[in-house]
């Protein structure tokens, strides 16, 4: 999250001890009826004597201003104004209303006036009520955080919003939480802080300087406060005195948001309007007596001409005994955390929060109170700074001084390992390793470089940098495809990646580098940045080609490597040339897919089968051998045609995998293998099928997908006799069925199951591509194909079988 505070200020829980109670025995239904009527009745009288409180507060505002245009004693002006409703024949309180109104002329009084215009009745405006109480409590509250919570139990509960917050407006753009209720502690310990960039709803109606709403928070998408909590009807209010914006009220409904009438309108604006007093009053208060703090004004200005870190400390309030207790109010522009974190985790804090380790024997603690203690001030050139970040003790030596002015303390510090030195040691690293690192923001398409990778490419410190997109013009054309699958590694899977090419510099000099990047989301989870290093390694590349021996035994090796895959490949299409186009066996249309491995050297045994048997069925096999190279391709072979041959005798699936298993068990190569077998029957649309440790096959119908039972059956040659389960199916005309290998829909980031229901989904989506020639099966199985999310690179058979309406003479047996 944006703009996270690792500390945040303290909020008070106190409250009595809780105590142990025992359980009430439970009522008899009798006795229940009366205990909920009780509670509806104390329910009731707690509702009204909300409103009186708040009627009483109207009506001592309107003595007193009666006090005020009079000049009588506060006795003569209440009898005054319970003499001047009487005369008006109207109840005190709602002449009360009128008169405040009429005097304040402000955004309250203008937010009731239609309902006391329109209501003469013996009961004050509701909405009066709520706007005048919560202006009483939020201008008598101790802080902007009870300025808050009055409004929320005033004016904001009864309009159905169940959380509110404050937030304060800074000249950098970002934003400060300044108070809240309904939220949780810790939920507003996390949002302390928005930096500037971050669109939240605050921010845009500050940015628009108008309200803005949201119908619901989940469909709007956007970050703040609470947003897993309370999904709800959002509603941003800027608030400002004097045409200047200095904050934003924030109203969250765990509903939808209301329809926004005038009257709403007007209701919000106004207590948006009080924000900004609450905001302007409780901005510069001191700590202590609540007056404004004009010396914490100068001693601001003070530190922030200091260029060392510096921290203006205070008395917290409440903090009237031994240990003395320090919130830290200001931090210079140049204060570095030694801990790593941002100054608005530490400014607000109280010392021993941001600083807990402080508190040990001669610490930072102890010298700041004995400042604040005597006015002696304290310097010294070692002292030992400690903070607790995540449970983790992170120290640094310093330099220390403290001094006290008024009320407050300046502590400055300058640290010994500063970061003028770190940059150093930086720099000889990158040049020692002859390293350079780099970020590229992918939105905006900033670039930024560090001094050491200029030199790297050849390039002056004021060229333009090299975008990632634009390495492969930098780099030798044979190196291109490596680039490529680095990127794509990179940006498409979005996962850390690494590469090795050849840099061709301006200056005509070939360098050999190697890249390690890795990629940044935001608080979405979405890609924003790509983060990583160049290296130049031309000194171990020649170090390599320089052990000539060690150098041709390998590039033998990598021959008789390639050329074994070579073979394999060979062997693999002679047995399964590509296809010309679909087949048409009796009523079936058969179209095969093949898509070999990413690398060369990885032929699979992927193979499958389309034959038409004397006995007038229809043979439709797939099947897979593990493993990669000549053995997976011979493997192929032998089991292909195994199981033409025993396909020939009549046999059901089930028997004809158990012979083939008893096949497979007893090849030389220890070969393993899974495979799906079928027999179709064409007069009947009958289809036998059975499985051996393979995915079973999808089927289409009536654009709906799904696949077909799990049957039992163990992977071929893993034991000598094995048995088989054997499934039939009644095929429709227009039904199509799917059936492929793993490498259709494996991925290393999803269980077989996810991958399984993906494809169904995609099964379901695909359909004909009408700018071809190909037929619908045809553009099916390439959707298939072009659309697989598989990542595992490897083989990929796939076979569509669909059912006719009307049979037609076979093709000759091909597959």
């Amino acid at each position: 999250m944006p703009g996270t505070s690792l500390v945040g200020a303290q909020r008070d829980g106190t409250g009595p001890p809780a105590r142990a109670l025992r359980p009430a025995p439970e009522p008899e239904p009798g006795a229940l009826s009366r205990l909920a009527a009780t509670v509806e009745r104390l329910r009731g009288e707690l509702a009204h004597a909300h409103a009186d409180a708040a009627g009483r507060s109207l009506i001592e505002m309107a003595v007193g201003v009666l006090i005020e245009r009079l000049r009588c004693s506060p006795t003569a002006a209440s009898a005054q104004l319970t003499a001047l409703a009487d005369q008006a024949r109207v109840p005190v309180l709602e002449f009360a209303a009128d008169l405040v109104n009429q005097v304040s002329a402000d955004r309250i009084s203008a937010a009731a006036q239609a309902f006391v215009s329109t209501s003469r009745t013996d009961r004050p405006d509701p909405a009066l009520l709520r706007l005048r109480g919560a202006e009483a409590h939020a201008l008598t509250a101790a802080d902007t955080e009870s300025a808050a919570r009055a409004m929320l139990d005033h004016a904001l509960r009864p309009l159905g919003a169940v959380a509110v917050a404050v937030w304060g407006a800074h000249p950098d753009q970002s934003l400060s939480l300044e108070g809240s209720a309904g939220f949780g502690e810790a939920e507003a310990l996390r949002w302390r802080h928005v930096p500037p960039g971050v669109v939240t709803p605050a921010r845009r109606a500050l940015d628009e300087r108008s309200a803005v709403g949201y119908r619901t928070l989940a469909e709007a998408a956007v970050p703040t406060i609470g947003q897993h909590e309370f999904s709800g009807g959002r509603l941003a209010v800027p608030a400002g005195i004097g045409g200047r914006l200095i904050g934003v009220l924030e109203i969250c409904w765990a509903g939808p948001l209301p329809t926004q009438t005038q009257s709403l309108q007007r209701q919000f604006e106004a207590l948006a309007e009080l924000c900004a007093v609450t905001l302007e009053t409780w901005g510069d208060r001191d700590p202590v007596t609540g007056g404004a703090d004009t010396a914490l004004d100068g001693l601001r200005r003070l530190a922030d001409g200091i260029l060392d870190p510096c921290l203006v400390l205070a008395l917290a309030p409440g903090s009237g005994e031994v240990p003395l207790e320090f919130v830290i109010r200001h931090a210079n522009p140049d204060f570095v955390d030694f801990a790593g974190r941002h100054t608005s985790a530490v400014v607000g804090a109280r010392l021993l929060e941001a600083y807990p380790l402080a508190a040990e024997a001669g610490g930072l603690a102890e010298k700041v109170e004995h400042v604040f203690a005597t006015g002696e001030p304290f310097r010294t050139r070692t002292m030992r700074l400690a903070a607790l970040v995540d449970g983790v003790p992170l120290h640094a030596e310093a330099q220390v001084s403290i001094s006290r002015h008024g009320s407050h303390l300046l502590v400055i510090w300058r640290l010994e390992d500063g970061t003028s030195r770190v940059a150093r040691l930086l720099h000889h690293a990158q040049r020692l390793g002859r390293i350079g690192g780099f970020e590229e923001n992918l939105r905006t398409r900033q670039i930024a470089w560090s001094e050491a990778l200029f030199e790297l490419h050849g390039l002056p410190p004021t060229a333009q940098p090299i975008a990632l997109d634009q390495l492969a013009d930098h780099a030798h054309p044979d190196d291109r495809d490596a680039i490529g699958r680095f990127l794509r590694t990179l940006l498409h899977h979005q996962r850390p990646a690494s590469g090795a090419f050849r840099l061709q510099r301006p200056d005509g000099v070939a360098r050999h580098i190697r890249i390690v990047a890795e990629p940044v989301h935001d608080s979405q989870q979405r890609l924003a940045l790509i983060r990583g290093a160049y290296q130049d390694v031309s000194a171990q590349y020649w170090t390599e080609v320089a052990l000539a021996a060690t150098r041709d035994q390998l590039a033998q090796s990598e021959q008789q490597a390639a050329e074994r895959s070579r073979l394999a490949l060979q062997l693999q299409h002679a047995i399964m040339p590509p296809a010309s186009g679909p087949l048409r066996l009796h009523d079936l249309q058969v179209a095969v897919r093949y898509r070999p491995a990413e690398k060369d050297h990885l032929v699979g045994g992927d193979w499958y089968d389309a034959l038409a048997l004397p006995t007038g069925e229809v043979l439709l096999c797939v099947g897979d051998v593990a493993g990669h190279g000549v053995e997976a391709a011979t493997g192929m072979v032998a089991l292909r045609n195994a199981l033409r041959g025993l396909a020939a005798t009549g046999a059901g699936p089930a028997q004809l995998l158990s012979w083939l298993n008893s096949v497979t068990h007893h090849l030389t190569d220890n070969v393993t293998a899974t495979a799906v077998c079928g027999l179709y029957t064409p007069g009947t649309r009958r289809l036998r099928w059975a499985r051996a440790g393979h995915l079973p096959p999808v089927l289409l119908r009536m654009g709906r997908a799904e696949a077909l039972p799990q049957l039992g059956g163990l992977l071929l040659g893993v034991l000598d006799q094995a048995e088989y389960e054997e499934h039939e199916v009644q095929l429709e005309a227009g039904d199509t069925l799917v059936m492929f290998t793993d490498g259709l829909i494996e991925r290393r980031d999803e269980s077989l199951q996810a991958s399984m229901a993906g494809l169904l989904a995609l099964t379901e989506k695909a359909g004909t591509d009408s700018a071809s020639d190909r037929s619908d099966l045809e553009a099916r199985l390439d959707h298939l194909l072009r659309y697989s999310a598989a990542d595992t690179d490897d083989d990929t058979c796939l076979v569509g079988v669909s059912v006719c309406e009307a049979p037609a003479a076979p093709d000759a047996a091909r597959s």
